[in-house]
């Protein structure tokens, strides 16, 4: 079978070579004092390893290749930054490499020092055939309160990825977070086939105009669907459209907004309940009601705090209506618990996360106690985890196992999983 660069490092990590009488191809005796770090960057493999190699002791960089020849590959011998490298670590030896002094590199044959067992698990492991996950004959082989423990780690891992898009928002903003809150509920609300249009939208306007015309429900339901292109509909007859119409212009006018760009909406395809235009409605009711709704966000110490200030609905007219035009059964039209732990886990907690980590008061624990008391949400690869006799209790299991698909079990990134971890060792 074909061994993966991935597997070099990882038997690397696991330290047991500091336990072996080790040599390199010329028959030097090599003493590892210190493994390096690992470099997840441009470069070498292992930064700062200190290995006596002989007599002499070394402090430098550390490459791993499957074969010797693949330095010449990646064309390390015209890269400065492999200079430094003291020891070629590969699994087979096919050339020698030299510096630019003309000495040789020393190479350790890492096959000849690995565990077979280890060796024929991690076979087993990559070999399977492609389901869809490669150790699903085996999930999980963790203890609960290891996989509890993993989870926890991934969720971080995932809060950190949004934290990453959050980040560069509030510094194109100007640190004004408040405008960001906007944005990423203008991107919730518009749910998965109007959020890029929602948010673009939501962007493209200064906050403070949203701030002034917030004491006016109306006003600012009328400006939210100009911006989200609600208004720009043709042969619409009804009186409540013309009047929201009628001002939006007036708003754009009085502020000397130009030329906000026209958004493409989609209505087929989704619920009634999700229709753009009952969106755009209870986002405007929730700014409405909540006049300062970042500071009350921020300070909610609990999910159920969150729930209360979330629980809007739309205004009147769309009471008896889903569009502009067709009149339906009058029903109040409120967001849903399921819509709102949708936004606390994409929005708001990822927001927090960054507020308090940005003014030094991060607590993560009283974020991951919030995840824990979110309901755990429902797609394929939920499902398809769940038949794996794991245990998925909240949000915070959901959102780690989404995680661990998207980059780790998709990438193939076994051995730097803990389950993988645990299967090989």
């Amino acid at each position: 079978m074909t061994i993966k660069e991935d597997f070099l490092y990882y038997i690397w990590q696991q330290g047991n070579l500091q336990q072996k009488i080790i040599k390199t191809t010329k028959n030097e005796a090599v003493t590892i004092i210190s493994l390096g770090t690992r470099n997840l960057h441009a470069g070498p493999d292992f930064f700062n390893a200190k290995i006596r190699i002989g007599e002499q002791l070394w402090a430098g960089n550390v490459e791993m290749h499957i074969q010797s020849g693949h330095w010449f590959v990646h064309h390390h011998e015209n890269d400065t930054n492999y200079d430094n490298v003291i020891l070629h670590v590969v699994w087979e030896h096919d050339v020698d490499i030299y510096r630019k002094d003309n000495t040789v590199i020393p190479t350790l044959v890492l096959q000849n020092y690995t565990d077979t067992s280890m060796l024929k698990r991690y076979q087993k492991l990559m070999n399977t055939s492609r389901k869809w996950i490669r150790c699903e004959a085996d999930f999980p082989v963790l203890s609960n309160f290891q996989l509890e423990n993993w989870l926890e780690r991934l969720y971080i891992e995932r809060l950190e990825e949004k934290a990453s898009i959050i980040n560069r928002l509030v510094k194109n903003s100007n640190y004004h977070w408040e405008a960001v809150l906007f944005q990423l509920l203008a991107k919730g609300f518009g749910l998965k086939l109007n959020s890029d249009a929602f948010f673009e939208a939501a962007s493209s306007v200064d906050f403070t105009v949203i701030r002034k015309i917030s004491a006016d429900q109306f006003s600012l339901e009328a400006f939210l669907s100009g911006i989200f292109g609600l208004l720009s509909l043709e042969n619409v007859q009804d009186t409540y459209y013309h009047s929201q119409l009628r001002e939006y212009k007036y708003l754009c006018h009085k502020f000397q907004l130009q030329s906000i760009k026209k958004q493409t909406l989609h209505f087929y395809g989704t619920r009634p309940a999700n229709f753009p235009t009952i969106r755009t409605s209870q986002l405007a009711t929730l700014y409405y009601n909540e006049q300062n709704l970042f500071s009350k966000i921020m300070t909610s110490a609990s999910v159920e705090k969150l729930y209360e200030i979330f629980q809007v609905a739309t205004s009147v007219f769309w009471e008896t209506h889903y569009t502009y035009d067709k009149m339906s059964p009058q029903r109040i039209k409120k967001v849903s618990k399921k819509f709102i732990d949708v936004l606390l886990i994409n929005s708001v907690i990822p927001l927090k996360y960054c507020y308090d980590k940005y003014f030094g008061k991060l607590a993560v624990d009283d974020l991951l106690a919030m995840l824990r008391t979110i309901t755990p949400e429902n797609n394929a690869i939920i499902q398809k985890f769940a038949q794996k006799k794991i245990q998925i209790n909240t949000a915070l299991h959901t959102q780690a196992l989404l995680e661990l698909k998207k980059n780790y079990c998709n990438q193939e990134r076994c051995l730097q999983c803990a389950i993988g971890n645990m299967l090989v060792k």
